[in-house]
């Protein structure tokens, strides 16, 4: 009798452990699955970044030529070129409403080239409701400043 009751709460246990992980194989392929979906940001963030470089660099010596401007940053990473038409680049001066190679109170006029995809998707569907956005994507944003090299300010 007594070797009946060992082995009944031995196979109990059993059912205990393989409950226990069950729910930690769970838990521990949702954190698998947002650390991938975080690298994939931040590799996107780092293509945006070098891009929005890029941009800049042209943009120093011809900062008026927003559609070449663009080009360049569209045309620096194959990864921006797979986004197609999902990101927006703004070019904007950064001291006055001039872009041209000078000072305004000691400050050189600079261009500040911005890469936006505002509706990055996420791989695992659970993430966005994690974070609180329900259609499953977040925005990526990134920019770079350079000074305008030419032309010089009137």
């Amino acid at each position: 009798m007594d070797r009946n009751v060992n082995q009944s709460s031995h196979n109990k246990e059993h059912g205990q452990s393989l409950v226990e992980f069950a729910v930690m194989l769970t838990l521990l392929l949702i954190m698998v699955a947002g650390i991938v979906d975080a690298a994939r940001a931040l590799f996107t963030y780092l293509s945006m970044r070098d891009a929005a470089q890029e941009g800049a660099l042209y943009a120093s010596t011809r900062p008026t030529d927003t559609a070449g401007i663009e080009a360049r940053v569209r045309n620096a990473s194959n990864m921006l070129s797979n986004l197609g038409g999902e990101i927006n680049v703004v070019v904007e001066p950064t001291v006055t409403g001039q872009l041209c190679m000078g000072a305004t109170g000691g400050v050189s006029h600079g261009v500040r080239v911005t890469v936006n995809y505002p509706r990055y998707p996420l791989a695992m569907p659970l993430l966005g409701e994690i974070i609180g956005r329900e259609d499953g994507t977040v925005p990526i944003s990134a920019s770079a400043i350079d000074t305008i090299l030419t032309p010089a300010c009137p």
